[in-house]
């Protein structure tokens, strides 16, 4: 995606007016995945600021100490999972977007019940995270 398409619109509704940059956390314990889903959004959203955790509980520390607009969780990591990290961090930041991925589409039941705001299947390619971004820039309580 090239400026001016939705993906830019999630970037506008969550610029941070400091320093004109969307802040998001990609929680996942696989560095091939953090890698690429950091080259797919670096690629799309212009100069994002993006923070990377290994585990549930660096996502949920991260959530507290970076305030990001869109967290990007997988389901299964060591510490704390992402369900569970998603449930607790919806309880004290619920404006905080977290858009939940797994290789186990049946996780999305039980995500989306955590208080994710979107669930992507890993099978699935990025243009379908792209727009679940977009989908959840479009959804009301955007800053």
């Amino acid at each position: 995606m090239r400026a001016g398409r939705p993906a830019d619109l999630y970037l506008y509704r969550c610029t941070n007016e400091e320093n004109g940059s969307v802040r998001i956390v990609i929680a996942d314990d696989q560095k091939n995945t953090r890698n690429g889903l950091k080259a797919v959004l670096s690629a799309t959203l212009s100069s994002p600021e993006i923070w990377e955790a290994t585990t549930g509980l660096e996502a949920e520390r991260l959530a507290e100490e970076v305030q990001p607009h869109l967290i990007v969780m997988d389901v299964r990591m060591p510490e704390l999972d992402g369900v569970s990290a998603t449930r607790r961090i919806k309880s004290v930041h619920p404006e905080i977007k977290i858009l939940v991925l797994s290789l186990n589409a049946g996780s999305s039941t039980e995500a989306l019940a955590a208080g994710a705001d979107a669930f992507v299947s890993k099978g699935e390619g990025p243009e379908r995270l792209l727009a679940a971004i977009e989908a959840l820039a479009d959804e009301p309580g955007q800053p």
